[in-house]
């Protein structure tokens, strides 16, 4: 998550208006590719971050209702806001409010403990195999 979030907040910038720039369609597919890199580093690691923070009888409405509110929130206002910047001939200032949205996952990542870490954390462990009593 470090990797992703660091290498977004200084990369997205770059590469979105390289893209813009570029008449060449192998260099953009590269821009794109490496942002891609990136981009796995988050993907990966998300859904198993966010489902180690809650405990089993909690966990989809743990994980279901703040992924869809941030969804809406962040992105349902992507698509306007960057219609409304590029009509006001702003465009790299939607650059910008990506980089911020990578930043509150730096943020977030510095915030989270991870939970076999924390003792405070309530786990759900299944007995093993062998204690089980029969």
């Amino acid at each position: 998550m470090f990797g992703f979030s660091i290498g977004g907040m200084v990369l997205t910038v770059p590469i979105m208006t390289l893209v813009g720039r570029t008449g060449n369609p192998w260099v953009a597919f590269l821009l794109m590719i490496t942002a891609m890199i990136f981009l796995s580093g988050y993907t990966a690691l998300s859904a198993i971050i966010k489902a180690e923070m809650f405990p089993t009888n909690v966990r989809a409405l743990g994980v279901g209702l703040p992924h869809a509110l941030a969804t809406a929130v962040f992105g349902g206002l992507s698509e306007p806001i960057a219609l409304a910047l590029k009509q006001a001939g702003h465009e790299s200032v939607f650059f910008w409010w990506v980089t911020g949205c990578i930043a509150l996952t730096f943020v977030a990542t510095l915030v989270v403990r991870e939970p076999s870490r924390d003792s405070s954390l309530e786990i759900d462990a299944v007995p093993a195999r062998d204690s089980v009593v029969r």
